[in-house]
């Protein structure tokens, strides 16, 4: 009987010694809006060196993500936020779901793009949405390209222009400020009277926009030569045409004062339990691999000017506007639900 005690205590003293089983990789949470895309390789890379799963959660777009992300903040659903824009940047900051992290990326010159003076978001893409039109109805009419905002209101483009409700699409949202931006809250009303006279067509979204109402796509079936869209368009309609196109059927309109610049954060949730892993997260989206990566998975222009992309329909035909219309992020904040309401009375009633 002793013996086998004295046996029993070796077996537990051996496994007490024995070399513990290592533990699987964590998983940090990323929540994101439905446009979010990263190529396997890329994020395999950062999973491998700090021996982590990262978890995706898309939760529609950029305004839901960040309701779902304050609605939850008591008992957060991710690690991470990424997509939350200018449009949206000051409700993020009010509604306090971000810890302060100035990312060691930013010293590269990053820091031109960082809105919030505390750090609490970190800048990684932007974009302009910019108005874009069909080169070929323009050249059958021998009609000049509109290089203002105010041309649109002219007899010659009756008629001719397709916009997203901005109640419900992003650029949208952004056309309408891009015309606070330039005719002022006493004027830009007005501006979208003369619009209205001048048969501007308003639907709820950017695919039935670009696909149903435009004329210039590819794979277009409207008769719109105008539609309010992203300066990188031109550059995904060669890009996506596998060849068939050597130059894009439509352009980009970037003169001064006719595009609103979209810049997209990142930020770690109060309330993270992988505070570490997620602050390398952040870090890892202004390195050269994500950065080099933006512009072929989500169309928009990475924050770091020193990325050097292969020769692509990107590097040729993706626009930058030279003067983006700017409007205060704290601005659009306060007073977005009025702008959209005053447009809705004008335009849709």
């Amino acid at each position: 009987m002793k013996r086998s005690i004295l046996l029993l205590a070796v077996i537990f003293l051996l496994a007490g010694c024995a070399a513990p089983t290592p533990a699987g990789p964590q998983t940090l949470r990323v929540m994101t809006h439905d446009s979010f895309s990263v190529s396997e390789d890329v994020i395999a890379a950062f999973e491998a060196e700090h021996h982590v799963t990262v978890q995706f959660l898309k939760a529609g777009d950029a305004g839901t993500m960040l309701n779902q992300a304050i609605l939850s903040k008591d008992s957060p659903q991710a690690d991470v936020l990424y997509g939350v824009d200018n449009t949206f940047l000051s409700r993020a900051l009010e509604a306090g779901i971000f810890i302060p992290y100035k990312a060691q990326g930013l010293d590269q010159g990053f820091d031109a793009y960082q809105l919030d003076p505390e750090y609490r978001v970190a800048p990684v893409d932007f974009g302009d949405v910019c108005l874009n039109y069909d080169k070929a109805y323009f050249a059958e009419h021998a009609l000049a390209i509109p290089q203002s905002l105010a041309d649109l209101t002219r007899p010659e483009y009756k008629g001719l222009l397709v916009v997203e409700n901005p109640a419900s699409s992003s650029p949208g949202l952004a056309f309408l400020i891009a015309t606070i931006g330039v005719f002022g809250e006493e004027g830009y009303l007005d501006y979208w009277r003369a619009l209205r006279a001048n048969d501007v067509r308003v639907v709820e979204g950017w695919d039935t926009a670009y696909y149903t109402e435009f004329s210039g796509g590819a794979y277009s079936e409207g008769t719109r030569p105008l539609v309010v869209s992203y300066a990188t368009s031109p550059a995904a309609e060669v890009y996506f045409s596998e060849g068939a196109l050597t130059e894009p059927p439509t352009g980009a309109i970037t003169a001064p004062g006719t595009c609103f610049r979209q810049i997209e954060f990142a930020g770690i949730l109060k309330g993270t339990q992988n505070q570490e892993l997620a602050q390398a997260f952040i870090e890892f989206l202004l390195s050269a691999p994500f950065q080099s990566d933006i512009p072929f998975q989500m169309w928009v222009f990475p924050i770091s000017h020193e990325i050097k992309l292969p020769d692509s329909p990107f590097t040729h035909y993706a626009e930058i506007a030279d003067s983006p219309v700017s409007v205060p992020y704290t601005s659009i904040e306060q007073h977005r639900e009025r702008w959209i309401q005053e447009w809705t009375e004008v335009v849709l009633r």
